[in-house]
């Protein structure tokens, strides 16, 4: 994986010749620059954001089963790959949602047809979780296009950063939520906060959702946090299926950071969202464990140890041993649409890394979609690329979400839904 062959290198410059259009740096690829990976070792000391120090490493085969069959149909993945890839990242990542018996119910607790100046209508949602005498409430807020002539297309935000980036009243506005934007472009905007269902700090999984639905002792498999906050997205997919102002089969979840893992863990499992968008979501997301560039498996354990099964922990220096790697997780988004973003100052979360995951994924979205093809070679700052049901870029600047990031995820679900 680590080094190309000559002349497949040759063919793919000349196929960036092509995908990319006249006098736009085609044969240029992303390098991160001298002066980003010395403050990055300055600031992150004892991890690795030196190419040629990434150590040889196979990844496991994505199109193979584990009983050794080739998987070559949609079928074979759908009925085979798929299910024993998603049991897996169960058994050794994000762990088991219990089967404990739960109600649900929503209630519209709030809305304003003349939001955003008469643009949009807020509807203000309590999803309310309850199990034993137990409850806890998801609160979903949604703006819908009112110019809209059918139910409309949505993303849906899991949301780590608080109630400022995400004002209904819209007296605060974030580019980490361009709801405006977004209506703009014909699209309905949603979000809820992950603290909703589960508290981001290690508290022994007494609080949150999983003080709901837990019983008896946790195993090392049990659901960690990111889990939760996946379950609480699908909650409020839940929701989108009973309102008739939302398109349900066109909703996308979006993720930063460690809602980004989260992003990419919820379309695994909830084969309802037919779009998933992962924005920097680093190490235990897009990119690829067995570079150990940047954040690895042992330091994001130690340092999150509420974030996923204790079972990954196994592998924190050792990841040549992983039954699995990232490729493998977002392949799990196959046959839906999926989108990868990164930030060129942000090597702790490997830039590079999640492109690789994404080429090294495609197989999968190819079975039901010959055009899901990406170039190997990454492109280049702000030069989306667009492969089908994949799509990849990588801006200038820091690690966070922004305008720029909307706008390519907007660009990609145009391409996708609007064929349909």
């Amino acid at each position: 994986m680590k080094l190309i062959p000559y002349l497949r290198s040759l063919f793919l410059a000349i196929a960036l010749t092509i995908l990319y259009p006249a006098g736009s740096r085609a044969q240029e690829t992303w390098t991160a620059s001298p002066e980003t990976v010395a403050k990055s070792t300055r600031s992150q000391k004892g991890f690795n954001y030196f190419e040629d120090s990434i150590p040889a490493y196979k990844v496991p085969e994505l199109m193979i089963s584990t009983s050794g069959k080739q998987i070559i149909t949609k079928n074979d993945w759908m009925k085979l790959r798929r299910p024993e890839l998603l049991e897996i990242f169960r058994e050794n990542v994000f762990g088991r949602v219990p089967n404990t018996k739960y109600s649900e119910s929503f209630k519209v607790v709030n809305t304003d047809k003349n939001a955003m100046g008469g643009a949009a209508t807020l509807k203000q949602v309590e999803i309310t979780i309850a199990s034993e005498c137990k409850s806890l409430v998801i609160h979903l807020t949604i703006f819908v296009p009112n110019n809209a002539e059918k139910p409309s297309p949505a993303f849906l935000l899991i949301d780590n950063r608080g109630p400022d980036n995400t004002d209904p009243t819209r007296k605060i506005k974030s580019p980490f939520w361009p709801a405006e934007e977004i209506i703009a472009r014909g699209y309905a905007i949603s979000v809820f906060s992950n603290s909703d269902l589960d508290p981001d700090n290690f508290d022994d999984f007494k609080n949150g959702i999983h003080g709901v639905l837990d019983r008896g002792e946790r195993k090392p498999d049990a659901w960690g946090a990111l889990s939760a906050w996946a379950w609480g997205a699908s909650r409020c997919m839940d929701y989108f299926e009973k309102d008739k102002n939302i398109d349900s089969r066109k909703v996308a979840v979006v993720g930063h950071s460690r809602g980004g893992k989260t992003a990419l863990w919820t379309g695994a499992e909830d084969q309802r969202f037919s779009m998933v968008i992962a924005n920097e979501s680093g190490a235990g997301g897009a990119s690829l464990a067995r570079r150990r560039y940047g954040e690895t498996i042992a330091r994001i354990n130690s340092a999150f140890p509420h974030w996923f099964c204790s079972n990954y922990n196994n592998f924190a220096g050792r990841e040549d041993k992983m039954p699995f790697d990232m490729h493998m997780l977002l392949a799990l988004t196959a046959p839906r649409a999926l989108y990868i973003d990164a930030a060129s100052d942000d090597l702790w979360g490997d830039p590079r890394g999640c492109y690789l995951s994404l080429v090294l994924s495609a197989p999968a979205f190819r079975l039901f979609d010959k055009y899901s093809v990406v170039p190997e070679l990454m492109p280049p700052l702000n030069h989306p690329v667009i492969g089908g049901h994949i799509g990849f870029h990588i801006r200038p600047g820091i690690h966070d979400m922004t305008v720029f990031d909307w706008s390519r995820f907007m660009d990609f679900a145009d391409s996708v839904w609007k064929k349909k």
